[in-house]
């Protein structure tokens, strides 16, 4: 085994995972400051669809996160994607809650899974999407 090229890849790989997980920190943060309910209070009463759709959100950011990771070669590059894929996950969750499906907070606060797994739905396809286009 080398361990010197095992000492450079493990480095890297260390410096990836932390920004990684910087830029997943901070889009859930920025993401529920966003949303018009309280995601955490909502989880902690044991609604389903607020969770369901707070994962949803967190799984379509983490996509285009991922495919990042493989297809940059430097850390401003990741984070320049990493920025846009969270700007593009908002901006989506944004046009939904307000201009296509208006009733959508109100029904996840009332804990309706169904408004739950459609937000969820959404936030994965725009995250495949997302990560999709970067591979180009």
């Amino acid at each position: 085994m080398d361990w010197f090229a095992f000492q450079t890849g493990a480095t890297a790989f260390i410096i990836a995972f932390v920004a990684a997980v910087l830029f997943f920190a901070a889009f859930k943060f920025i993401y529920q400051l966003v949303t018009p309910y309280n995601e955490r209070a909502l989880i902690r009463q044991g609604n389903v669809a607020a969770a369901v759709a707070l994962g949803g959100a967190l799984l379509g950011y983490v996509l285009p996160l991922a495919s990042a990771l493989s297809h940059t070669v430097s850390l401003p590059e990741f984070a320049a994607w990493a920025l846009l894929a969270g700007v593009i996950q908002i901006v989506s969750f944004m046009v939904v809650s307000r201009l296509v499906y208006r009733a959508l907070a109100e029904r996840i606060e009332a804990g309706e899974l169904a408004a739950g797994v459609y937000l969820a739905s959404i936030s994965l396809g725009v995250g495949l999407l997302n990560a999709a286009c970067m591979t180009a």
